[in-house]
């Protein structure tokens, strides 16, 4: 034996080659853990969980599943490299009350933010705005209790319901966003309402071409609220 335990004859190159060797394996352990300590956050990183509460304009009535509000919404989102999941929490017909009725059920899916489009059915069979105000009250309570970032859409009242009417139809979105400080998206159908070519046959919901415009004109204000969540996560 030589030096450093070398057999008789072996050359110092043979040695060197038997020591990487045994050494190699340890070297890309290492190296393993250095790459997924520097790729693991975005690689593991679990989306951000939206949910949609509303009725049939967030349920996608009347649309294949992939034409409809969440799935548009979450494949733009998508496209621009956001990790995010809409959770679809919309029922055809809903009013404000039904939202509140099924707001634990919703947020069972523990939601890490949502956006709450409701109050459009409240509007067309002409109920109390102030019973539609009291309902969107407790559902943005019961979110800011267990801290999850809102975005509210509000609706318009048609003219056809009266001024006093409209007035107080309309003002309840901005109010309680103040009031709760949450995102305010004035106006769910904000360039497609009364427009026969991004509506259905009924002139009340949009078709494909409508949700693309609801979705292109909303995504900032979702981006700002996956911003919000994002930093309230930590």
């Amino acid at each position: 034996m030589g030096l450093f335990g070398t057999r008789k004859g072996d050359s110092a190159y043979g040695l060197a080659r038997r020591l990487f060797n045994a050494a190699l394996p340890a070297v890309l352990v290492v190296a393993a853990g250095v790459l997924a300590m520097s790729t693991g956050g975005a690689l593991a990183r679990e989306p951000v969980r939206i949910l949609a509460l509303g009725d049939s304009l967030s349920a996608g009535y009347g649309l294949p599943q992939s034409a409809g509000f969440t799935e548009q919404l979450q494949k733009a989102l998508r496209d621009r490299g956001h990790a995010v999941t809409i959770i679809n929490a919309g029922v055809s017909g809903d009013t404000t009350a039904g939202g509140l009725a099924r707001l634990d059920w919703a947020l069972a899916d523990k939601p890490d933010a949502a956006i709450v489009e409701l109050g459009a059915n409240d509007m067309l069979r002409g109920l109390d705005p102030a019973a539609a105000r009291a309902n969107l009250d407790a559902i943005l309570k019961r979110m800011k209790d267990r801290g999850i970032p809102v975005l509210l859409t509000g609706m318009y009242a048609s003219p056809g319901l009266g001024r006093t009417y409209a007035e107080s139809f309309n003002a309840m979105y901005p109010a309680l966003a103040e009031k709760y400080a949450v995102l305010l998206y004035p106006f769910f159908l904000d360039g497609v309402a009364t427009d026969p070519a991004l509506n259905q046959g009924d002139g009340i919901h949009p078709n494909a071409a409508g949700v693309a415009v609801i979705v292109e004109r909303i995504l900032p204000h979702v981006i700002r609220l996956i911003e919000t969540a994002t930093s309230s996560k930590g």
